[in-house]
């Protein structure tokens, strides 16, 4: 077969484009008597029957080059001049053709090779980054927009995109973008899951983008800039004020000892013990303020991990043996297999730490601790660890549960500081469960005990 087989109107009608004009030429020479009558019609037999065949082999080559080209269109090879030879004006068209289309192909090439590069370099860009539709409609989101603002199941924009487009400085920002085609920045404050401070470029894109993005909105977190900042400030305020006291001893004593206690060696070991106990107390109460410092540097990043909070709390609670057996109090355990994910195995240990030397020291002398760990749900239906840490002790009046876990906030300063606490205790645990998108509640009544509770997102152990 010399190629496709053309439609018979299209046939005949090349078929007449081809053989009128020739057979033409001959009816009229054959009507003015150059031509005999018998050899015209010869002739004129033979011009049509030449006209078909050119018609026919024309049409099946236009067709077959036709197919080629549908074919490369909707993605496949680029139209090939070999094969079956076709007639030379149609072999040209082909030729002429194939260069075109591979040179399509070749820019359409450069394009996607460009379109991909363009894509992983905006996915690798380490702050968040938004392209928005002339509507305002994310239509993509890099890898760092993704981990702020929450994964995207079923669309190219994150979770919490809408809502942050709604901030108000934030809109107002889109609004003077869109309107008059120039950059615009904003300061968002951001409250949930925890505190962050967000600088937001907004940038226009005139042309669009290939993707139909009109507006760019980049991201800068500066939560940990801000952090530090309040960190210097806070420790400044908080060790001239916390450091005073037993600053203030050590300097006394030091006094004595040079003056009216120099040739007392029995005041001497006195006061020598309490400068140790003051230097050991400011020595706790540094250590915690730069732990909290830390926390709260990291504590707008989810940490990354999976922990096992049953073996963890087995743990601590062997490692509270001799603070236990000086207050001559026993710790009850009731430990189920479960894990926390994502989670900081060593914040982790902190928060069940804390919680016990809390319960310890606050509690009764002789008393009872109790501490629990067991799979638990979230009233949203999200899978996790429960942590509770129990005493027996004075409980707390209902009206300072709500300030408990500030800074150096005691309920009673005198029996704190006898304790051996630095008030930083549990503000530490609070940015550690915030940290780690918990939650913590007090619970407590007086004359019957207190209760802390950690929820943390998780699954059973493995």
């Amino acid at each position: 077969m010399l190629g496709e087989r053309p439609a018979a109107g299209a046939w005949l009608r090349s078929s007449l484009l081809v053989a009128g004009p020739p057979s033409a030429v001959l009816l009229a020479m054959m009507a003015t008597g150059a031509v005999a009558p018998r050899p015209g019609f010869v002739a004129l037999g033979v011009t049509l029957a030449s006209g078909a065949v050119v018609a026919r082999l024309w049409l099946g080559h236009l067709g077959r080059l036709a197919l080629q080209i549908r074919a490369a269109a909707s993605g496949g090879a680029v139209p090939s001049p070999t094969g079956r030879p076709l007639m030379p004006s149609v072999q040209q068209v082909a030729d002429d053709v194939t260069r075109l289309a591979r040179s399509l192909e070749e820019r359409g090439t450069l394009v996607e090779r460009l379109r991909r590069a363009d894509a992983a370099i905006i996915e690798a860009l380490p702050d968040p980054l938004l392209v928005l539709s002339a509507e305002r409609v994310p239509l993509r989101a890099n890898r760092a927009a993704r981990e702020m603002l929450g994964p995207a199941p079923a669309a190219a924009a994150p979770a919490d995109a809408a809502a942050l487009l709604r901030h108000p400085a934030l809109a107002e920002a889109l609004d003077h973008a869109y309107a008059a085609g120039t950059p615009a920045l904003a300061d968002l404050a951001l409250a949930v899951p925890v505190a962050r401070d967000i600088a937001a470029q907004v940038i226009p894109m005139d042309p669009p983008l290939a993707d139909g993005g009109r507006v760019i909105v980049l991201l800068s977190d500066r939560t940990r800039e801000r952090a530090v900042e309040r960190m210097r400030a806070d420790f400044v305020a908080n060790a001239s004020h916390e450091l005073r006291t037993p600053l203030a001893s050590l300097i006394g004593f030091i006094e004595t000892l040079r003056g009216p206690a120099a040739d007392d060696p029995a005041a001497q070991q006195r006061f020598l013990e309490i400068m140790a106990e003051q230097s050991d107390r400011m020595r706790r109460l540094i250590d915690d303020l730069l732990g909290l410092s830390r926390i709260e540097l990291t504590e707008h990043q989810a940490p990354s991990g999976r922990v096992d909070v049953a073996a963890l709390a087995r743990a601590e609670a062997d490692a509270m043996a001799p603070i236990l057996a000086t207050r001559k109090a026993r710790l009850e355990l009731e430990v189920a297999p479960a894990a926390a994910e994502p989670a900081d195995a060593d914040q982790l240990a902190q928060v069940i730490r804390n919680l016990l030397e809390n319960a310890v020291r606050h509690g009764r002398d002789s008393g009872h601790v109790r501490l629990s760990v067991a799979p638990a749900t979230a009233p949203d239906g999200r899978a996790g660890v429960n942590l509770a840490v129990a005493d027996d002790g004075p409980g707390i009046p209902r009206e300072h549960i709500p300030r408990l876990t500030e800074r150096f906030y005691r309920v009673d300063r005198g029996r704190s500081r006898r304790a051996g606490g630095t008030g930083l205790g549990l503000a530490i645990v609070k940015h550690i469960v915030n940290r780690h998108r918990g939650t913590l509640t007090i619970e407590s009544e007086e004359g019957v005990g207190t209760t802390f509770r950690v929820w943390l997102p998780g699954a059973e152990a493995r």
